[in-house]
């Protein structure tokens, strides 16, 4: 069963504007799908849809078996009076997480992405590359079967990056799958499995990349190239 089955009619901020329509797709175990699009294409609609954060949406998007899922939003989200380590915390306190089990893997993640040091000081005045990086921890602390990600790349400095790239691959390996919508395509093309590509509120493409081109008769182009074969419009409107 796929951990994500999204079948959206139509989906926007008022009950009569649709700003998506027809969006259909599924994220399987232990797959990356890259979701991307121009700015105003539809991404954050379909990933607030997603959510549950919308009223106005017809169609459905289902979980398999209550898939557990973490989201990590483009734009890091803290509790001023918190310190990171007092976030951790309440995310084990929220979870159930065993205490020794959780504080090993929270000190493992922290060392990892060269946050031990900064534990026990306020997210909220960390560095943008540092709260995403804070960001990604918080995620991956509950072991989430579906990971979705909105701009994972904004901030990270080609450690992080790399560290983020590892991450992502471990989880992977033990069946995790990915939604992840990024701008960042040619690292997209590299490590992605599937795309979903919306323009304008459409989907306009989707599939693997071999599939994409043959979508738009480009059977040697890149990612790249495929992006703004299909968006082309938009700019010339720009």
């Amino acid at each position: 069963m796929s951990l994500l089955k999204v079948d959206i009619k139509s989906a926007g901020y008022e009950k009569a504007a649709a700003t998506i329509n027809d969006i259909a797709f599924t994220v399987e175990e232990g797959e990356l799908i890259g979701l991307i699009g121009p700015n105003g294409a539809g991404k954050s609609t379909t990933i607030k849809s997603i959510l549950g954060l919308l009223e106005n949406i017809e169609g459905s998007v289902t979980y398999g078996n209550d898939t557990p899922y973490s989201y990590i939003p483009e734009r890091p989200i803290f509790y001023d009076e918190l310190t990171l380590w007092e976030h951790l915390d309440f995310v084990a306190a929220i979870e159930g997480l065993p205490d020794m089990e959780y504080q090993k893997q929270a000190y493992e993640l922290l060392e990892k992405y060269r946050l031990v040091d900064h534990a026990h000081e306020y997210p909220a005045k960390y560095s943008k590359g540092m709260q995403q990086k804070a960001m990604l921890i918080l995620a991956m602390m509950t072991n989430p079967s579906l990971y979705i990600i909105d701009e994972p790349f904004m901030g990270l400095d080609p450690h992080a990056m790399k560290l983020f790239l590892e991450s992502i691959d471990k989880e992977r390996g033990r069946g995790a799958g990915v939604l992840m919508s990024t701008h960042v395509l040619d690292t997209a093309e590299k490590i992605c499995d599937r795309f979903i590509m919306i323009n304008k509120g459409h989907l306009v493409a989707k599939g693997a990349l071999d599939e994409i081109r043959r979508q738009c008769n480009l059977p040697t182009s890149s990612l790249f190239d495929c992006f703004h074969f299909l968006t082309e419009g938009d700019e010339n409107e720009q």
